[in-house]
């Protein structure tokens, strides 16, 4: 497996930040309703006649009564009130808030997460360590998978693998599905569709099914020893022996210079991959297309990460 380190760009929607603040917050107490109002101080004096209770100091003079209301006068919390939901400030004004994990609790965040996109969940495993623990399981991940799946012509096997977490593997689909980078194992484990193009001479068109439009389209196998075959009664492929190999080429910084794949001495194939991650294989005389096989057991490819 390739050293390089890959980094997965995360971003998490303005809802998710919203969360955070809804959930730090307490809902107000209904005997707190009928409070002196909050930017208010309240003097605990009454309106009664002066107390003649004498406060001595050291020196034994008696506190000034002016002084006495005014030492008992406490200054209460200021109190922010947002959306009917009401936090108190601490001395510096900052809310005080809370991790929406205590708050809420394992199963509820875990439905909340299980509603975000991929790459909003990921985001979220850099928060804590509990929040990573939450966000990295594969009660969670199983899921996001299956989604990714979906719809793909080919499920990568390295993602796979028996014991692999499903974080990983949604992560090592993800790179693979833009691998454009064709390997020996990819050519042997699909069923591929072969047909001519238009402009090829036209003999072999009359021969090819996906121009005549007399049966399905040809299909082609590829081999670990390097050779190729066709179904029997294939009338373009006559029974002659066929061998392929994978060219690929790397300038000085290991950028890939050209890429490409040959069947005896035809012309060579460029590669290219779909959006269901599929494959092509093409020139000017005819074209290669991988066939679907996202059920298949074990999934495809090679068991290691090209790049």
């Amino acid at each position: 497996m390739s050293s390089s380190a890959h980094v997965i760009s995360v971003h998490l929607p303005s809802s998710f930040f919203a969360l955070f603040l809804f959930s730090s917050m307490a809902p107000t107490r209904p005997e707190e309703m009928n409070e002196p109002n909050d930017m208010e101080e309240v003097d605990d004096t009454t309106s009664s006649s002066p107390r003649t209770t004498a406060v001595h100091f050291g020196g034994g003079e008696s506190m000034p009564e002016e002084m006495k209301g005014s030492n008992r006068k406490k200054k209460r919390k200021k109190r922010v009130q947002l959306d009917g939901y009401e936090v108190a400030d601490n001395a510096n004004g900052d809310c005080l808030q809370q991790d929406p994990l205590d708050v809420l609790g394992w199963d509820l965040m875990m439905k909340i997460l299980s509603n975000l996109d991929a790459r909003s969940v990921a985001l979220s495993l850099l928060v804590s360590r509990r929040w990573h623990r939450l966000a990295s399981s594969d009660r969670l991940w199983s899921s996001k998978c299956e989604e990714l799946w979906l719809g793909k012509a080919h499920i990568p096997r390295l993602s796979q693998v028996r014991g692999i977490s499903k974080l990983a593997a949604y992560s090592l689909s993800v790179i693979d599905g833009k691998r454009t980078r064709i390997m020996r194992d990819d050519l042997c484990d699909h069923v591929w569709e072969f047909h001519f193009t238009k402009v090829a001479p036209e003999y072999w068109r009359n021969l090819d099914p996906y121009w005549k439009g007399t049966g399905p389209p040809m299909r082609r196998y590829f081999h670990q020893d390097g050779s190729q075959t066709a179904d029997p009664g294939d009338r373009v492929w006559g029974g002659h022996e066929c061998c392929f190999s994978i060219v690929t080429s790397f300038i000085w910084d290991g950028t890939i210079r050209e890429h490409y794949v040959r069947i005896n001495r035809w012309p060579r194939m460029s590669v290219s991959r779909k959006q269901d991650w599929s494959w092509e294989m093409s020139n000017h005389l005819f074209c290669y297309s991988s066939i679907p096989d996202a059920s298949k057991e074990g999934g495809t490819g090679p068991l290691f990460l090209v790049m």
